[in-house]
């Protein structure tokens, strides 16, 4: 865990995000790396200097940001680019190298019942660099226990579930599985993969029409501080292929969801 990335956005508590990512970095001596994603749409008669004045704007934001959090000895950098964001995230980590994305799941001037707005949506939707959500207000400490939920334990590559080994051996944090059987599963789904099994204490599997309603049924005995999920097109925030948001009646949780992007073919 090397390279941390933050997006900051127009919410006033933009700071409180970075704060955490602050204090989840220094435990691996990480960097971090904040941006603030903006286009340029430069049409005739236009300055010729708008860019630039636009970049210094985004740059002059991010260390007002900055300058709210108290850094505890972690490198902070500002990462700007111009255009897409599927491009600039794409463009950032061949660069830097992003081991992981910690980010809010919406900005305060989303509606209440939207658990992840569009701009994070769009993150999870279009990168496959991990991604840490974190509600807002959460405050940073070590994870004790972690629910890991999912439809299917196939894993087609075990390097994807990275994030999840280095968080377990570095905090040394109880990994509970939960293996929901959903609609047109097949006995392959049940075959767990071996690296999933080797750093979990115990495996639950139930059986529900999808796998947040799972989650909702054993969220209480296992009580955890993380939930880990599988970003796939047929599981968790299966609604992001369609729109970039994810309203609480489909996907809520107030405790951070580590969002991983596994595939299982």
């Amino acid at each position: 865990m090397k390279n941390i990335l933050v997006p900051i956005g127009t919410s006033p508590n933009s700071h409180e995000t970075l704060q955490y990512a602050v204090d989840f970095a220094m435990e691996f001596s990480a960097k971090i790396y904040v941006m603030e994603v903006f286009s340029i749409a430069v049409g005739v008669g236009s300055m010729a200097n708008i860019g630039e004045k636009i970049a210094k704007t985004v740059k002059e934001h991010l260390r007002e940001v900055i300058d709210k959090v108290n850094a505890k000895g972690v490198e902070i950098k500002i990462a700007t680019y111009k255009g897409d964001l599927a491009d600039g995230l794409k463009e950032i980590d061949e660069e830097l190298g992003i081991d992981m994305i910690i980010m809010a799941p919406r900005s305060n001037d989303i509606k209440e019942e939207i658990y992840l707005g569009p701009v994070s949506g769009s993150i999870i939707k279009k990168t496959d660099i991990p991604a840490l959500i974190v509600p807002k207000g959460t405050e940073y400490s070590p994870f004790k226990s972690v629910l890991t939920a999912f439809g299917s334990g196939v894993v087609k590559k075990s390097r994807a579930l990275e994030p999840l080994l280095v968080i377990q051996k570095k905090f040394k944090t109880k990994v509970n599985l939960l293996l929901v059987k959903n609609a047109g599963y097949t006995e392959a789904d049940l075959k767990i993969n071996p690296a999933l099994i080797n750093i979990s204490s115990n495996v639950t599997i139930t059986e529900h029409a999808n796998t947040y309603l799972g989650v909702l049924e054993h969220f209480q005995s296992h009580q955890p501080d993380l939930l880990c999920v599988f970003r796939r097109k047929r599981g968790f925030f299966k609604s992001l292929w369609e729109k970039n948001t994810i309203p609480k009646s489909e996907f809520s949780a107030r405790i951070p969801v580590l969002v991983l992007r596994v595939k299982k073919d």
